[in-house]
């Protein structure tokens, strides 16, 4: 058990069930006039104790910086919102199972008339943790095991070690995670890992072992991550019939790169959003921290989702991205865009527009995609919170080229291809929310400005994954 007395940091807005406290269960006298919720915000309290039960290994001044707002209550409207929003920090540090708030009257010689003790139940986590479950890609599924030490040091900290076994992906890494108290947002992590992976539209097998480090922290209202990653990768041919150019590429290589990322989301489901948007824009060098793989890539996400008439949703998706060798060796196909697919421009079968050589295809330096989409209630079954709010049904148009540029040409003549030879697609479909973790999509497809290499679904397709155009 803990006592803290404690000012706080500035809390941050958090989401979750409602506090289980009301004003029934406080000594609170019958007003003739106001209402209860009145006499709930009018009266004027003071914390004056915040207890923590049930603390193990986890050190108290790690509570200190979660739970120091309540303290700032003053009537007991805001002592339960107060409350409610350290519970959640609490929740969110992943080092207790369960976490449960007493709000009663201060005991004591030194008790005051309004007076309040706060006192948080906690269920600390067990020393280790073990856990089994799916998770879905970009149109590929796969079985994940793995092993958790959380709170190692008592401060939140955790090791964690995981197994995937996938369709087209098997991996296994172990981490290290470290938030810094107060600012959950601001962390630390370092990665060891090993993934073999299967292209089957490259017939390419790659094996990467790495590590890589990542630093995230706010700014305003972007979040930002700087990552370095040191990996040496291994190509080799999926198939005998692997194309020259792909043999070519075949043989070991050691990338060593700086990157960054910054993220502005104010959707209000990653999954299917009904509202909000989304910036995202990553930059990744290689080649100034060692390794042979030099080059500047550079690439972006951007999503607009607004509500209509009837429940229903209008989303605007664009992405880009381009690749930039340094010095005089090519760029790896390792490092390349792809593009096509149920998850980008639909009607193509996955990563098949662009630069291909024998029917095995090599990606591109540079690519753009864009997507307008209508997602609707079911007719028959509208949401509401129900079942049918699982469904929606789906209407789109998409679009994107990738190809390779000669950087000597000029920005005309490279504005001038990618507006070349445009593959496009219209559709419509069913849209299946699988909670927060994913979406599935089935389809029917007319692609459209098809080129010759490309390899078209024309009818029903299906995907399966978390990022969609």
């Amino acid at each position: 058990m803990g006592t803290v007395h404690a000012r706080s940091l500035d809390p941050l807005p958090m989401q979750g069930p409602e506090l289980g406290v009301h004003a029934d269960d406080l000594d609170l006298p019958e007003p003739e006039h106001e209402t209860k919720q009145e006499v709930l915000e009018n009266k004027d309290v003071v914390v004056q104790r915040v207890h923590v039960d049930g603390l193990g290994r986890t050190k108290e001044d790690l509570l200190t910086y979660e739970i120091a707002d309540v303290f700032k209550a003053r009537n007991l409207i805001d002592v339960m919102k107060k409350s409610h929003e350290a519970r959640q920090k609490l929740l969110r540090l992943g080092i207790f199972r369960q976490v449960e708030v007493v709000i009663d009257t201060s005991q004591g010689a030194d008790a005051l008339p309004n007076g309040l003790d706060v006192t948080f139940e906690v269920t600390e986590l067990r020393r280790l943790t073990g856990s089994y479950n799916t998770m879905v890609g970009n149109n590929e599924g796969s079985m994940v095991l793995g092993l958790k030490l959380p709170n190692v040091f008592g401060r939140a900290e955790k090791f964690t070690f995981q197994f995937s076994y996938g369709t087209k992906e098997t991996s296994y890494g172990l981490s290290f995670f470290k938030p810094q108290p107060g600012h959950f947002e601001r962390n630390f992590s370092v990665n060891l890992y090993k993934v073999t992976g299967q292209f089957p539209w490259s017939s390419l097998r790659e094996t990467d072992r790495g590590i890589s480090t990542e630093l995230s922290f706010p700014i305003w209202k972007t979040n930002h991550t700087l990552k370095w990653e040191g990996v040496w990768r291994e190509l080799g041919c999926l198939a005998r019939t692997a194309s020259f150019a792909v043999r070519e590429e075949s043989g070991h290589s050691l990338k060593s790169s700086l990157s960054h990322a910054m993220v502005i989301d104010t959707r209000n489901s990653t999954i299917l959003p009904k509202k909000g948007a989304l910036l995202k824009i990553n930059q990744e060098l290689a080649g100034y921290t060692g390794g042979d793989v030099s080059f500047l890539k550079e690439d972006f996400e951007i999503q607009l989702n607004r509500r209509l008439f009837w429940d229903s949703v209008f989303s605007a998706s664009l992405w880009g991205g381009m690749l930039l060798p340094i010095g005089e060796k090519s760029s790896s196909i390792a490092d390349r865009f792809y593009l096509g697919g149920p998850t980008s421009v639909r009607g193509f079968n996955m990563y098949s527009i662009g630069p291909q050589s024998e029917g095995d295809y090599l990606g591109g330096e540079f690519y753009w995609a864009g997507g307008l989409h209508l997602y609707t209630p079911l007719p028959f079954r509208p949401g509401r919170g129900g079942f049918g709010d699982l469904f929606r049904t789906h209407f789109f148009l998409n679009a994107g080229n990738l190809c390779n540029l000669n950087y000597g040409e000029g920005p005309q003549a490279h504005l001038k291809k990618l507006a070349e030879c445009i593959r496009w697609s219209y559709g419509a479909g069913i849209v299946l929310r699988l909670g927060n973790i994913a979406r599935l999509e089935l389809n029917y497809c007319f692609p459209m400005g098809v080129q010759s290499g490309d390899r078209i679904c024309d009818g029903i397709q299906f995907g399966a994954g978390i990022r969609f155009l």
